[in-house]
């Protein structure tokens, strides 16, 4: 029976979730983890200039990458990032965050230790996190302690949020037996009889509206369903548009793009074309103010199909425990030799730019950076001017768009881009960054130099 260290399990079963980097801050009571992580050969430690940041960096790597994972210590550290892990739990981001903590044996005599309240209790930080973590593992039982990572990272992979995984110092290094079997990485079987009725149902309202349309949001990506959207929108024909929160995560290149969709703050025509849709199909609609336009959009439930990851409601009818894996396939095989083949409205494309001595506008700036950004490329826009101006630019084929409009924690942009690019070295990486937000986190931008990283900041 081949037996590993509780470190290593942990590790291991990282790089079953595509992680090969791991962000952080060294700290006493992570030390001997952080051991671990430098001598395992599979992942690399990327110190950070402070915990929020890290927290940032991991937003931005799981963005990219599909999940990431954070090292922090007990109190002060794992406080420092904790408003990064709940801007993570609220876009839904999987990442693992990990912290490291005293010794079982002094938690269990109550002992007065650094990093406390000096009241000799151990799980008021915990409690903090349930609120933002989709599950709480606390890794002081040897016998447990494979389950309980399992168990995690299993539910950070399916529910797309942060979980926290306490390794306490003197549990690092016990040995436990090995993993026998892989991670159960893979979507519930959606119920049968209700995938059918649904499908069912929604092809012949598709079938029989006269001005359908899709609309997509950012659960499509975070559920990485984008291939299966492409494929629905081509035999389809149907016009698609994007909320913001949405943006190019389908190419805004296609004929059958017609703009963003946010109530009053729409792509020009796009409103009227999605609201008086006779059958709207939605990916994940998240009608929060910023992607709602502030509460300006006006979705009409009884000509509306809204498909979540794990439930789909048609009207008023709602179909539970059916998934993104299931739904939008089996809706592509009902919808064979269908058609949409009328008009649709061609988005507005910005004017194209021509270099001159007149002054910088903003106007002027944003036509020139639809001219500057290339496919494939990687584009971070921060809250405020940076992703307004950016909205109104067609993005290039392949590109990623990554902004934090919900949770909306301004700095936010500077630690993702750190994270996005160590993901994705390969690919160009460019953020629009007001002066303002900058200093809130421009330290990690020496993590970027350090690395090696050639992203492009404005």
């Amino acid at each position: 029976m081949t037996r590993v260290t509780i470190g290593n399990y942990l590790l291991t079963r990282l790089t079953e979730l595509g992680i090969k980097d791991i962000f952080g801050v060294p700290g006493d009571y992570n030390l001997a983890f952080l051991d671990q992580i430098i001598n395992f050969k599979s992942i690399r430690w990327v110190g950070n200039c402070n915990e929020l940041n890290a927290a940032y960096a991991a937003d931005g790597y799981a963005r990219i990458n599909g999940a990431a994972a954070i090292v922090t210590t007990f109190g002060v550290g794992e406080l420092s990032a904790i408003n990064g892990i709940a801007g993570s739990y609220a876009e839904y981001l999987p990442v693992v965050n990990i912290v490291g903590a005293p010794a079982t044996t002094v938690q269990k005599q109550g002992a007065i230790m650094h990093h406390t309240f000096g009241t000799g209790e151990f799980g008021i930080f915990i409690d903090m996190f349930q609120k933002i973590s989709a599950a709480v593992v606390i890794l002081d039982s040897p016998e447990q302690a494979g389950k309980q990572i399992d168990e995690a990272l299993e539910i950070c992979w399916l529910k797309k949020q942060p979980v926290y995984v306490s390794l306490p110092t003197n549990m690092v290094n016990v040995e436990i037996e090995a993993p026998k079997t892989p991670l159960h990485l893979a979507y519930p079987v959606s119920h049968p009889h209700a995938l059918a009725e649904l499908i069912s149902r929604a092809e012949t309202l598709i079938r029989h509206a006269k001005s359908p349309v899709i609309l997509i949001d950012f659960c499509v990506a975070r559920h990485h369903m984008q291939g299966m959207i492409d494929e629905l929108l081509a035999q389809t024909g149907i016009p698609f548009a994007a909320m913001n929160m949405g943006k190019g995560i389908i190419n805004e290149s296609q004929e059958h793009f017609i703009g963003l969709y946010g109530g009053n703050h729409s792509t020009s025509g796009v409103q009227e074309r999605v609201e008086q849709a006779d059958c709207l199909i939605s990916f994940g609609p998240v009608l929060s103010d910023f992607n709602s336009g502030g509460f300006t959009c006006n979705l009409n439930v009884d000509t509306t199909i809204a498909i979540h990851s794990n439930y789909v409601k048609i009207h008023h009818s709602v179909y539970p425990d059916v998934y993104f894996n299931a739904v939008i396939p089996a809706l592509t095989r009902a919808l064979t030799g269908y058609q949409y083949k009328k008009d649709i409205i061609a988005p507005r494309r910005m004017s194209t730019y021509h270099p001159s001595d007149e002054i910088i506008t903003q106007k002027r700036f944003w036509m020139a950076m639809a001219d500057f950004l290339k496919e494939n490329d990687i584009i971070l826009a921060e809250i405020g001017t940076s992703l307004f101006g950016l909205l109104e630019i067609p993005l290039p084929d392949r590109t990623t768009f990554i902004s934090q409009s919900l949770w909306g924690a301004i700095g936010y942009t500077v630690g993702a881009l750190l994270g996005a690019a160590v993901a994705a070295p390969a690919r160009r990486a460019v953020l629009f960054v007001g002066d303002g937000s900058f200093q809130l986190t421009a330290q990690e931008i020496s993590t970027v130099i350090r690395n090696g990283l050639t992203p492009i900041v404005f």
